[in-house]
């Protein structure tokens, strides 16, 4: 039996933002990625809770850095790239509520467009 592995789509908006991580934390995002599309989970993406089910979050701290990549597995055949963006608070692991509500009202416009 073969798995079938998903396409990634990116929206516009947060490849954009991905493409200005180093180089070395776009690699290990990718690969993440990459397990995803193959129906598997990373060690470094977890469920985001309250968003609903399917969304998870790759965290990748990365040379005193972290940062984050959003993706929704249960929208459309393909795995969708929601948000990529450079946590700058140290302080605890919580997403902060601005990107959180660039999420939802991603993932709301992705269905939409979708439907």
């Amino acid at each position: 039996m073969t798995r079938k592995t998903r396409p990634v789509s990116w929206i516009r908006a947060a490849l954009r933002e991905f493409e200005t991580f180093p180089e070395g934390a776009r690699s290990i995002c990718l690969t993440a990625l990459t397990i995803a599309a193959e129906g598997g989970k990373s060690d470094i993406a977890k469920p985001m809770h309250g968003l609903g089910p399917g969304i998870f979050e790759i965290a990748l701290p990365f040379r005193g850095d972290a940062f984050r990549v959003v993706y929704a597995l249960q929208i459309a055949e393909e795995i969708w790239v929601v948000d990529a963006f450079q946590k700058k608070s140290t302080q605890g692991i919580k997403t902060p509520k601005r990107e959180i509500d660039v999420i939802k009202d991603r993932l709301k416009r992705l269905k939409e467009m979708l439907r």
